[in-house]
């Protein structure tokens, strides 16, 4: 893929605060916040609503997925989702599911940035190996947005029904807007996943120029509780983050 491409990716990456953690000091000074969460948890975790404490307990964290790395939100993610929004409104809850915001009015809500982790190279590679590695990390870099609501009454349900009206509403695209920043998506395509007690997932197709690059959204309602995932690669086509989702969907019970 050419450097425009990947260039361009990265741009859109950084719209939506996605841009990839590059440097391993940096990710392991965000995940010194990030709460430690080990052992299990009742399985009806999901069916209440849940405090900040208990819902800050059952987010993913450093460790609870292989090869992943687990950090609180950045500064910049924050900062990007507080001004987040969409050229339409039918499509703003696509854009809270994108930019790391919580669908609908959750009583307490925790979000993770995840980095998917390439494997290193053996100590004794050659110069040719370890650069091979190195190409190959970028093509497999994938950011993956985790944000955990908990609701009261029937607002859950509410919220992942307006989510998939949106994805409906906005088949033909939508362009989100954060700041100087756009990111504009020329197709929102219904995908699938069965999880839960319901589901919607969505294949988002981004226009980077003269090429495309595809993004993964997938948002599970167990009980009042909505886990929305957003999977983005910077080079341009992400797979549903599936290990990140089997493993927040355990903690939740």
């Amino acid at each position: 893929m050419r450097r425009t491409t990947v260039r361009r990716t990265a741009v859109a990456a950084s719209a939506l605060s996605l841009a990839l953690l590059v440097g391993a000091c940096g990710a392991d000074k965000a995940a010194d916040d990030a709460p430690e969460s080990k052992g299990k948890n009742e399985g009806t975790a999901a069916a209440k609503t849940l405090s900040q404490a208990e819902l800050d307990k059952l987010v993913l964290a450093e460790g609870d997925v292989k090869n992943h790395k687990v950090v609180k939100p950045l500064k910049a993610d924050l900062a990007a989702a507080k001004i987040a929004k969409a050229d339409k409104a039918e499509c703003e809850p696509l854009v809270d599911a994108t930019a790391m915001r919580p669908l609908g009015s959750p009583a307490a809500h925790s979000m993770r940035r995840i980095s998917v982790m390439p494997e290193k190279p053996a100590e004794d590679a050659s110069p040719e190996e370890k650069l091979k590695a190195g190409i190959d990390a970028v093509g497999k870099a994938v950011i993956i947005t985790d944000t955990l609501g908990s609701y009261e009454g029937e607002g859950a349900q509410e919220a992942l029904a307006a989510l998939r009206d949106a994805g409906k509403a906005c088949a033909g695209g939508f362009t989100t807007v954060a700041g100087p920043d756009k990111v504009t998506y020329s197709k929102v395509a219904p995908a699938s996943y069965t999880a839960g007690d319901e589901a919607v997932a969505f294949t988002l197709t981004a226009d980077l120029g003269d090429e495309t690059g595809t993004a993964q959204l997938v948002t599970v309602r167990k009980g009042n509780t909505l886990a929305s995932f957003f999977a983005m690669s910077l080079m341009g086509k992400a797979e549903q983050p599936k290990e990140a989702i089997d493993a927040q969907l355990a903690k939740l019970g």
